[in-house]
């Protein structure tokens, strides 16, 4: 997983007017969760446009004052007409206790079923895991050459060392469906 670093400064002020002014001063309020004792700080929002804005997982190290940090993010939260990003949640982790983190799915290769004329469609953007944030990847590559035409592909069938697959066995991430033309091609 690969670690984007994060500068922050503690907050003292809680609450909507606080964190109203925060925004005006192009400040995100944020709040760190987890193993020890929970903080609250902001960031600047141009700092962490390269975090919320990737396709990527990735693990933050945090420097809120003096103290030092390594977290995932656990929520975003967005202005519901504006989509500003308003608020930001993370989750403190390390290298003994295992953590639950989305994890985008890229789909490699080319299915045998598209060159017989079906088309190719990923169900599932992202799978949920769960291990040491180490061991998670950025992104799930998951190879569909040998995807047949109206066959599938689910979570159970994708195997990582040393991470669980949290979301349902059989859950389908990509599969390959008939279209008109090779439905055609095939009762020709």
């Amino acid at each position: 997983m690969k670690v984007f670093e994060l500068v922050g400064t503690p907050r003292s002020e809680y609450g909507k007017k606080a964190a109203k002014a925060f925004r005006k001063e192009n400040l995100i309020p944020c709040n760190i969760y987890g193993l020890g004792e929970n903080l609250t700080f902001t960031v600047a929002k141009d700092d962490v446009r390269k975090l919320i804005y990737t396709p990527d997982t990735l693990a933050v190290a945090l420097t809120i004052g003096d103290v030092k940090k390594m977290a995932v993010i656990k929520e975003l939260q967005f202005h519901p007409v504006s989509e500003e990003l308003f608020h930001i949640d993370f989750l403190e982790v390390n290298e003994t206790k295992p953590v639950t983190v989305a994890v985008p799915v890229q789909l490699d290769g080319h299915a045998a079923g598209v060159k017989a004329g079906g088309k190719l469609s990923l169900e599932m953007k992202k799978i949920k895991v769960n291990g040491i944030y180490t061991a998670i990847p950025n992104r799930i590559v998951v190879d569909v050459t040998e995807l047949g035409l109206g066959k599938k592909l689910a979570v159970g069938d994708i195997q990582i060392e040393g991470l669980k697959m949290m979301s349902p066995k059989d859950a389908c991430v990509a599969q390959v469906r008939a279209t008109r033309a090779s439905a055609a091609a095939a009762e020709a």
